[in-house]
């Protein structure tokens, strides 16, 4: 059974960074799409950003120049680094692990095919 735990979230004041990670164990396949999903006020799913088995990743239009994703192949932790954060950033921030067959993964192919949710971790960023 697979199993991801994030971890890393906090309260920052705008500007600052925090790097969220997502310890996954249990998944037993070579392919996978991994990515991080995030919950604001307005209680609407945003992809943030995804993680290929195949190296590739995908970034949120509104993260992309702020927020990186890489992957400790060691500790098979998937790594969401933040930099200068906004208030509107502000979210429960959800890791998820699935498989998009035949297709490139990305915060677009993901949501479809997630067999597997984090339990989430609180970031608020005041102004």
């Amino acid at each position: 059974q697979v199993q991801l735990v994030e971890s890393g979230g906090g309260s920052v004041q705008a500007g600052r960074s925090l790097r969220l990670s997502c310890a996954a164990s249990g998944y037993a396949g070579t392919g996978y799409c991994m990515g991080w999903f995030r919950q604001g006020s307005n209680n609407e799913r945003e992809g943030v950003a995804t993680w290929g088995s195949d190296g590739s990743s995908s970034l949120g239009e509104s993260v992309k120049d702020r927020f990186s994703i890489s992957k400790d192949h060691a500790k098979n932790i998937l790594l969401l680094q933040m930099n200068s954060l906004k208030p509107e950033d502000t979210g429960m921030y959800y890791c998820a692990l699935g498989v998009v067959f035949g297709r490139r993964c990305t915060i677009h192919t993901l949501p479809d095919s997630v067999e597997s949710w984090g339990q989430g971790t609180q970031v608020t960023v005041s102004s």
